[in-house]
């Protein structure tokens, strides 16, 4: 009889057991930095300046996609004007604690590149080199986020877009 209530003990208890390590077990890892915010569809508009100085409202659509298990983030941003002025920029990124690098290029002004940068306070700001230097700063947060780009040494001297989801 001694031997049924210890075995009886034991499947009372094993289940309460099971579920407390369960509990007690450390969450998966949570990708830091832009990634979470940024993976997915975005859509938007904003400005294009070329050389010269003229401007041009833009339409937007934006792809941001996770890889490396959350620590990289590849980008596709595709605008275009009314009239025939288009931007298709894509970039892939690795995160190393808040440094980013990566390379980037720009399809219609044939331009490619390496990016270096951080990324910490909903802010992403990287610095391009490669045929074209300059900057691209994305603000991230919530349903919105908002991408500059400046540029030296192109016809494409900077972009502002504001995109949202969808």
């Amino acid at each position: 009889m001694t031997r049924f209530k210890l075995s009886s003990t034991i499947a009372t208890l094993l289940p309460a057991m099971t579920i407390g390590v369960l509990v007690a077990a450390p969450a998966p890892a949570r990708a830091e930095g832009p990634v979470p915010a940024l993976v997915g569809a975005w859509s938007g508009n904003g400005k294009i300046r070329l050389e010269g100085g003229k401007t041009e409202n833009i339409k937007c659509r934006a792809y941001y996609t996770s890889k490396s298990g959350g620590s990289g983030l590849s980008l596709a941003i595709r605008c275009a004007s009314a009239s025939s002025s288009k931007i298709e920029m894509r970039a892939s990124l690795e995160f190393s604690g808040s440094k980013a690098s990566g390379n980037w290029e720009e399809r219609t002004y044939n331009a490619t590149g390496d990016v270096a940068g951080s990324a910490a306070d909903g802010k992403l700001q990287l610095a391009i080199s490669g045929g074209v230097s300059g900057s691209m700063q994305v603000t991230y947060g919530g349903t919105s986020h908002s991408v500059t780009i400046t540029t030296n040494g192109s016809a494409l001297q900077g972009v502002n877009i504001n995109l949202s989801r969808g």
